[in-house]
């Protein structure tokens, strides 16, 4: 996970401050992407125009979102139920922890223990949306039925997993702020800080007490049969999901319990974990439910939305067509960038924006959507020039005063292509991707398939867009020229 993302981002980094030292000379309208080699609008040699897009809202359904989530990266858990645009999300977490290794006996006795309590444990990290709201957490065995293996990746639009409700492993009524997740934690053997810790029935504990080696603790595959996992999920209230990172020593199942002395005077207290190991599985689950939104009533319409609303993964995206470009007459482009503006919303402070969005393009010849063409590069290292493509946002102030994002996709050379008839005008789709898969190559090469990175962790991030509809802000294409 944090491989990934260091990545990603030393690339971003790298990039923008060729971007920042490139871009000196703004040129009329603010951005931090214009300026350079690009001459500045005198209307007689160089000339600025706007050119008016369509915004059509849509979202991803289980038979078109194949995000997959490896068992490293971050998993999320809890509730969000009122969000304005974007209505309810369910964060439910999947994992197995075990015995550090096997025909050992993981515990220091078995006769005459006391069990003093068993704790679930998840490495936290952070939260997305209000962290002060209560939210209440259950675990549940996972059945033995479930095909639950270390090897998989599971797509996190669909409930993969079954278990009984009706019985959790958890106590009863344990509520947990957000806000309280970073504090620092004393307990037995573990004083640190930024825990979620759930206690469970002391019952389960007296069932790993009872394996042996015989059955349970000779193989992890017998020891699968006994035990296949865990499901945690939040029951009621909360506006946050948090995030967890599984594969930290601060991720375990915690045993307390004691025993008496050898040659008495006494009884010792011990602890004892199970770990996410090496070959423990995991699987996140992110439900979205739009129901009464104002997404929802804008998805489907024949008319352009006036609003573009994007969600991270599993998310929704918006169609982008441009048709009046194809009208255009030839000329030079000396830039040609597809602006995108946040529009505010108190409810932005709770649930912010996506760190990223990206841009591509639906090519109707072979049915997959493509990077755009001539300008969504990759150098001789692989390394694809995404911030200066415009993933990241710059924050600018709307008219009423308040801190918006807004973003400037660079597309000059496709532009370009287009009015020279050299390259095909597409529909374009703006999203908020984990990773997504597209088609890539400069023609006349060869394409081929490429997996994309764009933001580090899926399910945090949303955004409220202008659409291409006149208003006080409105999503467009502006470009830079000069006449042939």
């Amino acid at each position: 996970m944090k491989k990934r993302q260091l990545v990603l981002t030393a690339g971003i980094i790298i990039t923008g401050i060729v971007v920042l030292f490139s871009a000196c000379k703004k040129i009329n309208e603010s951005t931090e992407l214009g300026g350079g080699l690009i001459p500045a609008v005198d209307n007689i040699n160089t000339f600025d125009t706007t050119i008016s897009v369509q915004a059509f809202n849509d979202t991803f359904g289980l038979a078109n979102d194949s995000q997959y989530l490896a068992r490293s990266e971050e998993h999320f858990l809890g509730l969000i139920n009122n969000d304005p645009f974007f209505g309810k999300t369910d964060a439910r977490i999947y994992l197995e922890l075990k015995p550090t290794s096997y025909t050992v006996y993981p515990f220091a006795r078995r006769d005459s223990v006391k069990i003093d309590s068993i704790v679930l444990v998840l490495s936290y990290l952070e939260t997305y949306g209000d962290t002060n709201t209560a939210q209440n957490i259950n675990v549940y065995e996972l059945d033995q039925s479930n095909n639950f293996t270390s090897d998989s990746a599971y797509l996190i639009r669909k409930e993969n997993f079954t278990y009984n409700t009706a019985t959790p492993l958890s106590l009863p009524g344990q509520f947990f702020y957000p806000r309280d997740l970073g504090d620092s934690v004393k307990a037995y053997r573990d004083t640190t800080s930024n825990q979620l810790r759930i206690k469970l029935d002391t019952n389960f504990a007296r069932r790993l007490f009872n394996y042996d080696t015989t059955n349970a603790y000779k193989t992890d595959s017998i020891f699968k049969t006994r035990f296949k996992g865990f499901a945690i999920r939040s029951e009621t209230g909360g506006s946050a999901v948090m995030g967890f990172n599984l594969g930290s020593a601060n991720t375990k199942l915690a045993i307390y319990y004691n025993f008496p002395r050898v040659g008495g005077g006494g009884r010792d207290t011990l602890v004892n974990y199970f770990f996410f190991t090496t070959v423990s599985a995991a699987a996140n689950y992110i439900k979205r439910n739009y129901a009464g939104t104002l997404l929802e009533a804008s998805v489907g319409g024949a008319l352009p939305d006036p609003f573009v609303y994007l969600q991270n993964s599993p998310g929704t995206f918006a169609t982008i067509k441009i048709p009046d470009l194809a009208n255009l007459s030839n000329r030079v482009i000396h830039r040609a960038e597809l602006i995108a503006e946040e529009v505010y919303h108190p409810s932005d402070t709770l649930f912010r924006t996506p760190d990223y969005l990206y841009l591509d393009a639906y090519d109707p010849s072979i049915s997959k959507f493509r990077t755009i063409p001539y300008d969504l590069l990759s150098n001789t290292a692989g390394i694809l020039n995404l911030a200066g493509f415009g993933i990241i946002p710059v924050t600018s102030v709307d008219g009423s005063g308040n801190k918006i994002k807004t973003w400037h996709f660079n597309i000059s050379r496709y532009v370009q292509h287009v009015l020279t008839h050299t390259q095909t005008l597409y529909d374009l789709r703006l999203l908020a991707p984990f990773i997504l898969k597209n088609q890539y190559g400069i023609p006349p090469g060869a394409d081929f398939t490429r997996f994309i990175s764009i933001n580090p962790t899926i399910v945090k991030g949303r955004v409220r867009l202008a659409g291409g509809v006149p208003g006080p802000q409105r999503m467009r294409i502006r470009i830079i020229y000069s006449k042939l």
